[in-house]
Order: C-alpha cells, then structure tokens, then sequence
C-alpha cells in the first residue's frame, strides 16, 4: 500500500514515500552515503533494504544486488522492491503477489514504484514531476510527492509519509516523517519548510560544534 521514489542527484541519494499504512518510512526507505538507495515496500520485508544495500557496498552493480536478494530471499513474491547505485538507471522488481494495481518506472538516476495505486501512471508521474522541479533535493522529492497524490496516488487515502537524503557525511542529513495523518504529504511539506533552512547547521554541528550556530535557545551553544 505505498508509492515510493529513489533518486540520484551528483553523490547524494535521496528516497521519498507515501503510504495508506502507519509509518511507512520506518520500514520502506534505505540510504548508504555513497554507495546508493532502495526502497523495499508492499508486504514488507525491511531487512531486505539493507540487503540490497550490502550489495552495493560490495560489488556496486544494483542489477546483481537486486537478483541476488529476489533469489535468496522468503516470501519474495509478496515483496516490491527498487534500488539505485552510483550509476546508470534504477531497477525494480514486484513479486507475483504484489498487491492490487502496480507498476514501476525508471530512468537514469531514478527509480519509482507502487502498489494498490489508482493506476499504473503514478510511478511515471513521480518521476516526471521530479525532473521538472527545482530547487535542493528534498524539495524536488517534496514536487514529486505531490504530484502522485494529486494525480490520484493510491487507491484509497493515504496516512503517512516521509523523506530522505544522503549527502558526504555519514548521517541522513534530511530525515523527515509523517506517520500518521489525514493529509500527511502536506503535513510533511511543512516540516520541510521549517526543516531546510537549518538543514546545513546541523551538520556543521555534527562536523564541528565550535563553527556551529547558535539558535538562541537555553542550554544552546
């Protein structure tokens, strides 16, 4: 019950999600700095995101990583799953018991997939949408968000949602959630509004907390 989008912009990764489940970025998003991004969805198997990104660490061919976890894994044919190397397009695989209307689109640096959806343009529309945006990253995920939901989205409503980048350091410098809401997408781009412009502080607090801002807040540096 989840459409979900993983790019490659330069060296960072980012993945964004929307889902009628509870907290659907807690189990569905998976980035490694530097190394690529999965998305592992529909009944879910969350170790298999880490799976998927252990391979890449070890060879970096994200066709190799996603046949050998399709080949090894349990229940595979109830799992959808995309991943995104360092280069070339994105790749994608949904089981045979993948769940109601699905469909998958890739492109060079991106990969979108979904599942019970509305129809089988929604992967198509997010990665449109991301391309003609602008802006940082997240707000280019942020576009394509909604413009699957406004494209219909997913057969029924949607509750949850979340987004996150990888950048050169060893954190998600963005790691934002809506877990449960009527209209989470737009509860989530306002926690990017608030979130961006101190996106970069906070990793300069990470890196080196005597160049780092102060808010201004008690106990605050």
């Amino acid at each position: 019950m989840t459409f979900s989008l993983v790019v490659r912009d330069g060296e960072r990764f980012g993945v964004a999600a929307s889902s009628s489940s509870p907290a659907v970025f807690a189990r569905v998003a998976h980035l490694k700095p530097g190394i690529g991004a999965a998305a592992s969805q529909n009944v879910t198997d969350p170790t298999l995101g880490p799976r998927l990104l252990h391979g890449l660490t070890e060879h970096g061919d994200p066709a190799r990583a996603l046949g050998d976890v399709t080949q090894e894994a349990h229940a595979i044919e109830y799992r959808q799953l995309t991943v995104l190397g360092r280069t070339g397009s994105g790749h994608a695989y949904s089981g045979s018991r993948t769940l109601g209307t699905h469909a998958v689109a890739t492109a060079d640096g991106t990969v979108a997939a979904g599942n019970m959806l509305c129809g089988e343009h929604i992967p198509g529309v997010l990665l449109d949408a991301y391309a003609a945006a602008s802006g940082e990253l997240e707000e280019r995920l942020m576009a394509a968000l909604k413009a699957a939901i406004d494209a219909g989205g997913e057969e029924g409503p949607v509750y949850s949602a979340g987004l996150a980048v990888v950048a050169d350091v060893d954190w998600r410098v963005t790691d934002l959630r809506v877990d449960w809401a009527e209209d989470p997408v737009d509860r989530l781009a306002e926690v990017l509004d608030v979130w961006l412009p101190q996106r970069d502080d906070y990793v300069r607090r990470g890196l080196d907390p005597s160049a780092a801002p102060s808010y201004g807040v008690p106990g605050d540096l």
